[in-house]
Order: structure tokens, then sequence, then C-alpha cells
């Protein structure tokens, strides 16, 4: 029967004996766990020689004596001499230092096992009889791959002394579109405050009945939640050592107030991150087929806050034909926007293209022009959520050659 064991071998002495291929492999573990190495081999690996001289380990270029055991807590012998193996992990036996013997059909007092971490938890799968490395990554694997399905239930049990906040970018909407680490810190979270956006219903099916779901999500001309409320409460769950994660459409630094969050956790000494997310100011043009830049035709481009207006530097990139601009929540403001851009002399004939629910069932394309952009979303009914990109690469004939959807829109 196998024990499980997690040891801590940071500053702690561990012996390789052998300098081959394999002894490589395990050296450069054992430096990345902090431990204190020291090797004798009669020659070394060109690989293992780079990491001795680059990391300033030990080496003793001679056969292996049972008096180097001296101090070590972990020896791991792999010398290619499979009697030479055994002779390391019988000297082990007797002086009661754990040993890896890395010789094929061959296992010493102690097993490397196949690991990795998710997160503050180690995941870590080795065989019951006989090593079985390669069976040992699959599962391994098998079981990292349930973390970006946010099927593992990584929500600690005992309370901690410290909470944290977690800005996590939900991306577009859809739950498959979200990044490996956000699924993984929200299958931690003791708290998830939402936001109208993303993929937030999804993701909560999924969680623990005890977890606490606050909705703060805003809307256009209505937000239910103020700002500085949102502050106080990611703030004072932190505090209470609760794990926080403020899920955002998109990426919390786009748009997002993401900043204006991390500055309230800073300022109260509670320790915060970001993961990124996919902005929509990318994601849903794509989900159009509209690429923000194609070469050629857009070298660069621009993304704009509708509530914001548009200022000079903006006004300057519109009517620039190789820039195309993005417009997030600009479907209240797009007529002052169309107005100040034909004033500042963006043609008419530039395209535009509205997507709506991008990345949902419920997805609609406009395409339509600057000079008709005002009376073709009051035609369709534009809404919310809508990105409307103007420039070159909104035109129809771009990338998807297709009849008109105006006219569909329309009927």
């Amino acid at each position: 029967m196998t024990v499980m064991l997690g040891v801590n071998l940071t500053g702690r002495d561990v012996l390789l004996v052998g300098g081959g291929a394999v002894a490589a492999k395990r050296l450069r573990r054992f430096l990345a766990e902090g431990a204190s190495v020291r090797i004798v081999a009669p020659a070394l690996h060109e690989d293992t020689v780079r990491l001795v001289e680059s990391h300033g380990v030990a080496w003793q270029g001679r056969e292996f004596r049972a008096a180097d055991l001296a101090g070590a807590w972990l020896v791991h012998t792999a010398t290619g001499d499979v009697h030479v193996d055994r002779a390391v992990g019988e000297q082990c036996e007797l002086q009661r230092v754990l040993c890896i013997n890395a010789s094929d059909g061959a296992h010493g007092s102690a097993r490397l096992t196949a690991q990795a971490e998710v997160g503050d938890v180690t995941v870590a799968v080795t065989s019951t009889v006989g090593a079985d490395p390669r069976r040992s990554m699959a599962v391994r694997d098998a079981i990292i791959a349930l973390v970006g399905d946010g099927r593992l239930p990584l929500r600690r049990r005992r309370g901690a002394h410290s909470g944290r906040v977690d800005l996590v970018g939900g991306g577009p909407g859809p739950a498959d579109l979200m990044t490996v680490r956000a699924r993984r810190l929200i299958a931690e979270a003791d708290v998830l405050v939402t936001d109208r956006l993303g993929p937030a219903a999804e993701i909560v099916q999924g969680l623990d009945p005890d977890v606490e779901v606050i909705d703060v999500g805003k809307q256009p001309g209505r937000h239910p939640v103020p700002q500085e409320e949102i502050n106080r409460i990611i703030v004072e769950r932190a505090a209470a050592g609760l794990r926080v994660v403020r899920l955002k459409g998109g990426d919390p630094f786009v748009f997002g107030r993401g900043g204006e969050e991390m500055l309230a956790c800073l300022a109260a000494g509670v320790p915060v991150d970001v993961t990124p997310g996919i902005t929509s100011a990318i994601a849903v043009p794509q989900s159009a087929g509209i690429p923000v830049t194609h070469r050629g035709t857009a070298a660069a481009f621009h993304v704009v806050n509708g509530q914001g207006g548009l200022g000079p530097g903006t006004l300057e990139a519109m009517a620039d034909a190789t820039v195309t601009t993005v417009v997030l929540m600009g479907v209240a403001a797009l007529g002052r926007l169309v107005e100040s851009a034909i004033a500042h002399g963006v043609p008419k004939d530039r395209p535009v293209a509205f997507v709506e629910s991008g990345h949902t069932p419920q997805q609609r394309t406009t395409r339509t022009t600057l000079g008709r952009a005002v009376e073709d979303a009051l035609a369709v009914g534009l809404r919310n959520p809508a990105v409307i990109v103007i420039g070159e690469v909104a035109s129809e004939r771009l990338l998807l050659p297709s009849p008109s959807t105006i006219g569909a829109a329309l009927a």
C-alpha cells in the first residue's frame, strides 16, 4: 500500500546519484521545489551540466559511497545500472533515508508523483503497484481538464484568517470562452459578485448551494448598486476571511471599473489580483466575422466608451480609413456619435456594423454605413448589449461576401 505525503523540500538536502538525462529532469523539479541538491556521479549528461553550472549545484565526480547519505533527507538514484541503484536503495534503508529508485522495474521507499498545482491545491497521481509514469500523467491531465469545466470541488472547507478578491474577466458570454484560471477561481470562491453581462447564469448553476451570489449588474441609465457599494461589498467579504470573485463581462480593465475596485481593495489592505478576460471589443465583432484589424485594410483599432462621447483623438482615428473604431455602450448615444463623426469629415459611406448579443443564440448583425446608421438602427430596433464597429472592416464584402443583412433585418 502506498501512502502519499506532501513533503516540503525547501532548503533541505536532496542527493542525486547519477547524472544522466533522468537526473536532469529530476534536478529541475527539485530545484523548483527549493531543495538544496547535490549530485554524485562519475560523469554528467549535457543537460545536467547546464543545470549544475547555472544553479551552482554541488557535484562530486565519482562513484557513490555510503557516507554520501549523511545529512540527506531524500535520495534519488538513476545511474542506469540496476545493481548500483539497488545498492543505493539498500544503504538508504539501513540509514532510514527515503529513496526514489528510477531503475526500470524497481522502486525505492519513495516515489515521485505526476503532479500539478491548481491554485493552492496540489494534484498528485501515482501507481500503487509498480511505476507507470505515463498512466499517472494521463490521469493527472484528465483531472486538470476538469478545472476548465469548473467541475473540481476546490472550495476550502475550513475557514481562513485572511480572504482575498479576484477580479475575473468572464469574456463575451459563453462559459467555454472563459480562461481555465477564471473557472478555477470561481470554483474556489465563497462569494461571487456578478454583473448583468457575462456567463453568470451558466456559472451559478454549478456552484455549491452555500456560495453567496450577489448580483450588482448595471443597465443603461439604471445602476441599482452604486460602484461605491460594490467596492464595500467585496472589501467587507474579503476582510471577513472569504474568497471573493468579482465576475465581470469581458475584461475587468476594459470599461469594467476594475481599476476602481482594485484601488478600493488596496486601500483596505485586502489582497487582490486580476484575471483577464476576452474583451467584447474584439470577441463580439469576431463572432460576426469582422476582424478589428486586417492586413491591407485596418492597421489599428480604437476602442471607445460611447457614453463618454467622442474626443478629438477618437474623431481623428475615425477619419483615418486604416483605423477601426469599436464603440461599446454606444446605442443610446449613436445619433450624437454619428453627427460628431460626419461633422469632423468622416465619409458618410464609411461601413458600420451593429452586432447585438454577440456569442449568444440571439446574436444579430446589421450592416450599414455611417450616413444611414441612425435610420437603420431605428428600423431594426437596435438594442443593448451591442457593439458598434465603424471602419472598412465592417464591410460585408471583406470576409463574408453575402447579400446585405439589412434587408432581412427590416423584413
